[in-house]
């Protein structure tokens, strides 16, 4: 039974990730066929299996990944379970496992090299003799990879096509029926369109269908005219050379360092919460009662962390539509848990672990759990259910003396809080007599579409008195 080439399933409990591979036949087989194969047993040679280990998506928002390092070697006998790959994702490395028994015949992307999710970034043979011929698969995968960069200057002035269908699986297609993988724009574009997008011929990376191969096959004309008279690399130039000019020279002396996987998601998310109109609210808080609390449950394990992220979890309870996120820009949605992300520096980056149900948690299993998420940050271990099911951010820098900021809200959150640091300050009371209390300030960043400044200010009144009488805390 062939499986789909992108099917994979991500355990629970483990670190790691399974894959399934494509089967690649070199001839369609019924059960008929079969029990001549039984009689014949030169035919099994012509029947090879060569599956292809695909790039994985480990997580909602990863577009490629990075391979860290390949745990076995080429001809290494694999089991089904068995971890054979490190891959890196936009937020942690995580052990690749084999979905079948066989031989690791060939390695296409080698450590280090970068490849776009559901792309071949090895080859599985069944048996030592089909060895040689997954080695010249993935020989042509790779001489295919680097086709595209030498068609820039052949003078047939035809369309690029020519350039993209140098590594179609086509001779594939007509040997039995294969999935097609196209493109989301591509198949609303097919719907639009009334376009059979099972006949349309695919020109992206393997074979993938794009919205240009749909507007093709509906006969609507190319809207860039300029781009048919020369290849991509051609036409890509003089728009690089005019983002360069644009851009002043490196100081001399200086590195242009590229970004990390962790460092691309950051800049990504970064700029689409640009498209978010946000306010922001600030509110003086007394610590005197939590940094007395907080005196008392640091020796049993609880942090600050901690403390902090249940009492906006016990406001959150009051004030639903602060926890609410808008992902569409036309309705927003009541999360009905409550998952407090905190955000972390690591090297390298910043992530986000989850605190799942923390209402729901007492403050010493909160604790516990927050220095499990924290280790396994630090590793680059986290699962993707711990650090991207987030539905409020808390991002405290007053460990460091940060005494006001202001946090960039998070794409698909409601509102993130920023905590300063609280330090001593004279106040006065209704009878006018001054006294030293400790405060601190509190800055929270909301998404102005479902969030209004009334249902802040009330949010932050209930997240006041949580801290200002913190016993609660602890039941």
């Amino acid at each position: 039974m062939a499986s789909s080439p992108f099917l994979s399933r991500i355990p629970i409990n483990n670190k790691t990730i399974s894959f399934s591979s494509s089967l690649s036949p070199s001839f369609p087989f019924s059960p008929s066929t079969l029990s001549h194969r039984k009689r014949n047993p030169n035919a099994l040679r012509v029947q090879a299996k060569i599956r292809e280990i695909f790039m994985p998506a480990l997580s909602s928002t990863m577009t490629e990944g990075k391979i860290v390092s390949w745990i076995k070697s080429e001809g290494d006998v694999l089991s089904k379970g068995e971890s054979v790959v490190v891959v890196e994702s936009d937020k942690a490395d995580m052990d690749v496992e084999t979905f079948y028994d066989g031989i690791l015949a060939a390695i296409v992307v080698p450590e280090g090299e970068t490849a776009p999710v559901g792309a071949p970034i090895g080859l599985l043979a069944e048996t030592e003799e089909e060895i040689a011929e997954a080695k010249a698969k993935a020989a042509s995968k790779a001489g295919g990879s680097s086709s595209p960069a030498t068609p820039i200057s052949p003078p047939d002035s035809s369309t690029p096509a020519p350039a993209i269908p140098q590594p179609p699986p086509a001779p594939a297609a007509p040997e039995g029926p294969r999935k097609t993988v196209a493109t989301p724009f591509a198949k609303k574009l097919a719907r639009q369109h009334k376009v059979d997008i099972n006949k349309v011929v695919g020109t992206g990376p393997y074979g993938r269908i794009t919205p240009a191969d749909v507007e093709a096959a509906a006969g609507i004309a190319v809207s860039k005219p300029s781009v048919s008279s020369a290849s991509p690399a051609a036409a890509a130039a003089p728009v690089m050379a005019a983002a360069s000019s644009s851009a002043p020279p490196p100081l001399p002396g200086s590195n242009v360092v590229p970004f990390t996987s962790m460092q691309g998601a950051v800049s990504k998310n970064m700029v689409e919460s640009l498209s978010v109109p946000t306010f922001r609210v600030g509110y003086p808080i007394t610590t005197d009662a939590l940094d007395a609390l907080y005196e008392k449950v640091k020796p049993k394990g609880v942090t600050m962390t901690a403390l902090l992220a249940k009492a906006a979890a016990m406001a959150l309870v009051q004030h639903p539509v602060v926890n609410a996120s808008c992902k569409d820009g036309k309705s927003f949605t009541y999360n009905s848990n409550i998952n407090i992300a905190v955000a972390v520096a690591i090297n390298g980056g910043l992530i986000t672990p989850v605190l799942q149900d923390a209402d729901k948690l007492d403050l010493y299993l909160l604790s516990k759990k927050w220095k499990e998420l924290v280790e396994k940050a630090r590793a680059k271990q986290l699962q993707p259910q711990e650090y991207n099911s987030g539905t409020f951010t808390l991002s405290n820098l007053g460990m460091f003396g940060v005494d006001r900021f202001d946090a960039i809200l998070p794409p698909g959150q409601g509102a993130i809080m920023a905590v300063g640091a609280s330090k001593p300050t004279v106040v006065a009371d209704k009878d006018g007599f001054f006294s030293v209390k400790s405060k601190m300030l509190v800055n929270v960043t909301a998404d102005h579409r479902i969030v209004y400044g009334a249902d802040l200010a009330a949010f932050l009144q209930t997240f006041a008195k949580i801290v200002e009488n913190p016993e609660s805390l602890t039941l």
